[in-house]
């Protein structure tokens, strides 16, 4: 072989190679700096710290076997004449120029991502990918944009001028026969296809610290991994029990809490019966969810801040609920809860998903009692897919559209202020209730919620100051619309229902970290709810049966939940998830279940890891499969496009 042929050969996979280099660095990089803005100790020990590298350095080698496809095809498709090599250095200049500024973009994107969910890439993220116009707004308004462009183009440009000499002549030297470049790069082909089937997540896994598993991953692997795992067959993936098994462990969990009849089933979907023990009450129902409010927020539920005196005050008087857990960590996972009552199956929540409707909510058995069922969003309802849930299964969706400009005092890309959507919500109520009709009023905020903007003036903490002070606004929000209401001649015979969607933390100690779901539970209706305080573990889904079980009300539906004064003293306990694992917890200890059939147990004080073959372990495990492969087959037979 020529001395020419071996140095254009040498030059083709240096091009790659030095590709490879720059990617791994980027990367490097960025693993580094989030786990210093993570700034946890154990993070940064040597020891965790060189696991972390080199568990990272793996998903990048993975991530770049996709990258490196066009550099490839370049390699391969160029010749060796004048204008092939001429072709492939421009070629090379201009793919180096695309990767390493969508390498640095996706550093600083991932770096916003980590601020707001303390996590890589995932299914949020794909989700992000279909709301641009929500998503690009909100960091528009949360961050300083154009000065991150201009020092991300200064830096690429930077970048790129130390590499352009090396790539040009490297691209530029001369070229084997086409057979031989063939047998380099047709190879680099086919690793996505190798990766895609043999990596997986155990080396992550394998790390134990929450924290340190998401390090470890890569933004662009990640991603391509969430667009996999966004609708998961929970059978397939998820750790099962034989159809009978699974029945009857339903069925001494129900006679367990103390509930009559025949409990959800993974084979029967049957509407369950409920009937009342005293008469029936029709009062109309407020639910208000709250965005991202936190038990840790409010005083009634131990905060120390001071952001919530209405809310406070408005607990003295009302029926509170201190251990009560939303199913996850996204506004969509609390509206299915709330709405569906049934445990958090993996992938999309239900509302997001194509099959979403025909299905029995909180909504749909009102209105077959009479009841007209709204749904009221600040924003525009097509996002998150919810105007086609809720319509599609019993409600009225008002939205964003329905306010006059002249009548917004503030808005964000999420929606207009909580006040404004307060004042659409009574005026709404209003004319329903004059006609006689009892009306179930679903309201859900957007003002806590980055940007974290309001009106001047109402709360003493300035707008766009961060969490602590949309919080004090939604708080004045919520009291302000409690005083109006008061004056409403259908306040006397409403319950009001104030609830979080859920909390505005993410990863903690171990994967589901109870302290991080617990939100607030308020009931108040004065003259009809005795004030008090109720202590029971429960879950968000639990949230529609007990609401109808104080209006004594008779339903058929397929809730899972239970209703908490009834029966939560009997069979305490909660369901919770977030992006692939799905949580039970019972007795301080905690089921997690994830895919490839992985479950384990957890104590939630500890993070300690039961024995496999530890008694409670094998039952708790036996308890969390049935209850979520009931759910998941429920959903598969039942929800329709």
């Amino acid at each position: 072989m020529s001395q020419s042929r071996r140095n254009g050969l040498h030059g083709r996979v240096k091009v790659l190679l030095l590709a490879l280099i720059v990617l791994l660095l980027i990367s490097s990089i960025t693993r580094f700096a989030l786990a210093s803005y993570e700034g946890e100790a154990v993070l940064l020990r040597p020891a965790m710290l060189a696991r972390i590298m080199l568990t990272g350095t793996l998903y990048d080698l993975a991530a770049a076997s996709w990258i490196l496809i066009p550099f490839a095809l370049s390699a391969l498709a160029w010749g060796n004449g004048r204008i092939g090599r001429r072709g492939h250095a421009v070629t090379a200049l201009l793919l180096y120029g695309a990767m390493v500024s969508a390498l640095l973009f996706q550093s600083v994107a991932e770096g916003l991502f980590w601020n707001e969910f303390e996590a890589r890439f995932n299914f949020i993220a794909v989700d992000y990918l279909v709301y641009t116009r929500e998503v690009v707004g909100n960091i528009w308004q949360s961050y300083p944009i154009v000065p991150m462009l201009v020092g991300l183009v200064v830096v690429s440009l930077a970048v790129l001028a130390i590499l352009a000499r090396p790539v040009w002549r490297l691209a530029g030297s001369p070229a084997e026969p086409f057979r031989r470049r063939a047998a380099i790069f047709v190879p680099v082909l086919l690793l996505p296809a190798l990766v895609w089937l043999a990596l997986g997540d155990r080396p992550q896994e394998a790390l134990g610290e929450p924290a340190a598993k998401e390090l470890a991953g890569n933004g662009t692997y990640s991603l391509f991994r969430a667009f996999r795992n966004n609708d998961l067959s929970y059978a397939r993936y998820y750790r099962v029990l034989s159809t009978d098994a699974a029945n009857a462990e339903l069925q001494e969990e129900w006679i367990e809490a103390g509930l009559k009849g025949r409990a959800p089933q993974v084979d029967n979907y049957t509407p369950r019966e409920t009937v009342p023990d005293g008469p029936a009450q029709r009062r109309s129902i407020v639910l208000v969810s709250v965005e991202s409010l936190g038990a840790d927020y409010v005083g009634a539920f131990g905060s120390t801040k001071g952001l919530t005196p209405n809310l406070d005050a408005l607990a003295r008087d009302s029926l509170i609920f201190t251990n009560l857990y939303a199913t996850g960590l996204r506004t969509v996972r609390g509206l299915e809860a709330l709405s569906l009552s049934i445990p958090p199956t993996p992938g999309h929540a239900v509302p997001a998903r194509t099959r979403n409707k025909g299905l029995d909510t909180l909504g749909s058995v009102l209105k077959a009692q009479g009841y007209d069922p709204l749904y009221l969003y600040g924003g525009y309802a097509w996002f998150d897919n919810m105007r086609d849930f809720f319509e599609g299964n019993g409600y009225t969706v008002i939205d964003r559209s329905a306010i006059a400009s002249a009548d917004i005092h503030h808005e964000t890309i999420w929606g207009v202020a909580d006040e404004d959507l307060f004042t659409l919500a009574l005026r709404e109520i209003d004319s329903r209730a004059a006609s006689g009709k009892p009306v179930f009023a679903h309201i859900m905020t957007t003002s806590n919620h980055r940007p974290y903007t309001y009106p001047e003036g109402r709360v003493s903490i300035p707008s766009h100051s961060g969490r602590d002070g949309a919080v004090q606004y939604t708080d004045w929000a919520l009291g302000h619309f409690m005083a109006e209401a008061r004056a409403k001649p259908w306040f006397d015979n409403t319950i009001f229902v104030i609830v979080a969607d859920h909390t505005s933390h993410g990863r903690g100690r171990i994967d589901l970290p109870p302290e991080n779901y617990r939100i607030p539970l308020i009931i108040y209706a004065p003259g009809l709810i005795q004030p008090g305080s109720n202590d029971f573990v429960a879950s968000q889904i639990d949230v529609a049966p007990t609401v109808l079980g104080m209006l004594n009300l008779p339903y058929r539906a397929n809730f899972y939940g239970q209703d908490i004064l009834r029966h939560g003293g009997g069979h305490q306990r909660a369901f919770f998830a977030n992006y692939l694992t799905v949580g039970y917890m019972q007795d301080g200890l905690i089921v997690e279940l994830a895919p490839q059939h992985r479950a384990r147990v957890v104590e939630a004080a500890s993070g300690n890891v039961l024995p496999p073959d530890d008694p409670r372990s094998i039952q708790l495990i036996k308890e969390a499969v049935s209850q979520y492969q009931a759910a998941a087959a429920y959903l598969e037979a039942k929800a329709q496009p």
